[in-house]
Formats: structure tokens, sequence, C-alpha cells
């Protein structure tokens, strides 16, 4: 089904909505479903890739932040069912990330990476798949490299970013880490061709706000763009479109979405600060997600208890669609298909 899911995060019992979008974006029919597990209740969830669908589309994984498991979900033309609800191997998951059946989750509170294999069942616990995480390291968003044979982690605390190979087993080995070229890398997001655009929320100044973009040679991450500002504030989540000829990001302080333009190269342009906004200079915009389709962007807002969306034009604009409301101010996490 075409629709965008989210997560409470709820301390007494998360809960998925899920929205069922329409062909032309608008969002209805809002839906919950327990996941089983509790999330940590706090509004804004420090990470990205909280609620992930598979990229075959089948399944969805959402993290309970305060149960310590990981939810998974069977996407049917129906809606969604409950297969699973599973321990993440260690305390307050934040962030998920799937390639061929190869999961891996970031533990933030006991800093590990433990992985997982997909069956018809859910998720089973890779033999010798736990990895620690330096000491102050602070993920935020843990994804796989389009070939699969990378794993990145953004390290707020050590403002690096580190990759981990992939072995056939799906075990991983020694990472390579590279310094961030700006201050608390937080999200990011691959092109096809393997161009890492990456957020950097520069210790939340006012003002600061930037993104990065990078080449994946081999097992290392070498700079291209170097901290692009876009003058706004608490820069955090990133897409990039179906095309891989933009970069959307939202900045957290100030209700914006900004667009970066990605050359061929993988460098990295500013093209719009605000190529959306859901209300000027008001905080709260954080999870984005593109439809399946790559023609609509959501959003949400926090503080508003909203989810934002708009069309994308094909030069990049964002053509405003409205917001829909339904969800708490803990929200947290958002995938689409």
């Amino acid at each position: 089904m075409a629709a965008v899911f989210t997560q409470t995060n709820e301390a007494d019992g998360n809960r998925v909505i899920a929205f069922r979008r329409g062909p032309d974006g608008q969002l209805a029919g809002l839906e919950t479903h327990e996941t089983g597990g509790a999330g940590d209740g706090v509004p804004h969830l420090t990470s990205q890739g909280s609620v992930v669908l598979t990229a075959d589309g089948t399944r969805l994984l959402v993290t309970n932040a305060g149960s310590n498991d990981i939810s998974v979900y069977a996407v049917g033309s129906n809606g969604l069912e409950l297969l699973q609800t599973v321990s993440s191997g260690g305390a307050a998951p934040k962030s998920v990330a799937e390639h061929a059946g190869l999961v891996y989750v970031v533990n933030t509170g006991d800093g590990s990476l433990v992985g997982f294999r997909m069956s018809e069942e859910g998720l089973k616990a890779l033999p010798d798949g736990r990895v620690e995480l330096p000491d102050g390291a602070d993920p935020a968003q843990v994804g796989f490299t389009p070939d699969g044979s990378r794993l990145v982690v953004t390290h707020r605390g050590g403002n690096s970013i580190a990759l981990y190979p992939v072995d056939v087993e799906g075990r991983l080995g020694t990472p390579t880490v590279q310094a961030s070229s700006g201050p608390t890398p937080y999200g990011f997001a691959f092109a096809s061709n393997g161009t890492l655009v990456v957020t950097e929320a520069f210790g939340a100044q006012k003002g600061k706000a930037a993104a990065s973009s990078y080449r994946i040679n081999g097992g290392s991450a070498t700079p291209v763009s170097r901290s692009v500002g876009n003058g706004r504030s608490e820069i955090c989540w990133a897409v990039v479109t179906n095309d891989d000829r933009y970069a959307f990001t939202t900045n957290f302080a100030d209700g914006a979405v900004s667009r970066f333009a990605i050359a061929p190269d993988g460098s990295i342009t500013l093209e719009d600060a605000a190529a959306g906004v859901s209300v000027e200079g008001r905080p709260g915009l954080r999870d984005q997600a593109l439809s399946g389709d790559g023609a609509f962007l959501y959003a949400i807002d926090a503080d508003a208890g909203r989810v934002f969306g708009w069309g994308v034009g094909s030069e990049g604009e964002l053509l405003p669609m409205g917001s829909w409301e339904g969800v708490p101010k803990t929200v947290a996490g958002l995938a689409a298909s």
C-alpha cells in the first residue's frame, strides 16, 4: 500500500501511526498499531532512522528506545501486521538499517551495533554480530552503502564518520574512521553512485547549520564538499531524491527544508535554504521521507503534532500540499512507500 509511517515513541506503549497516501499525495485513513514495546517518552528522539522500510517494501522496522527492542511488521495491501518484537541486543536502540535482508541496529544507551538476518518470521540475531562503539561516540544514524559492502555510523560525540566493512556472513570488520568536515555529524543519505550527504548540526549553534558530501572509495570516505552552510539552525535529517540530483535537509530550529544540488562528481551546492517551510521560525520540523516514487516529500513537525507534505517538482522545487494532525509531540522517525 502507498503509505507514510511514523512512531509515537510513547513511554507507556509505543505505537506505529500509518497514513494512507492517495495518488495526489494527500494523507488520510490514520491507523495505529501497537509495537509491543515502549518508547523513551521524550520529545525529539535523537536519531535518524528509527522507522525504516526494507528495500523491497515488505517489512517495516521500528526501534523501541524505552524497552530495548525492535518491532517487525509485514506490510501488505491491507495494512500492517506485527510479526515480532525482538531484543535489540543492547540499550536504547534509536536507528536501524537494512540491506538485502541484513539488518543492523545502533543501541545508543550502551554504544553498540548489533546485526540480524531477516526471515519470513522476523529477525534472528547474527552469531558474533555485536560490535562495541568507541566511548563517547553518541551515534546518530546507522546505514548501508548502496552496494551493502559497508555500514556507516555517524558519531556526534567524536565528530566522525565510521565505515565498517561487511563480510559475506554479514559480520563487521575493523572500521575506517573519517573526521567529519563539520561538528556534530547527524543524519545522512546516499545517492545511488555512492555519494554520501551528511548533515552537520554544529552543536546547535544558531545559523551554523551545514551539510557535507563524501565519495566512498573502497573502505574510506573522501570529503568532496566541506560544510556547505545554509544559514539555518539545527540541521539534522537528510534524504536524496530518486534521480540523485538533490538532497533535502530539515532544520529543526526554524521549520525549513533546505535543497542542495548534487553534481555527478559528488559535490553539493545550496540551491534554496527554505525550499519548504512548515511554519517559518517555529521549531519542531525533523524526520523526513520521500514517497517510493519520489513524487512527494513528508516531514514530521513534533512541536506542532503534524505531518507536513510537499510535491516534488522536476527541478527539485517543493510545492506545499498541507499538513495532517494525529501525531503526539513525542513522534519520531518517518518512512514512506
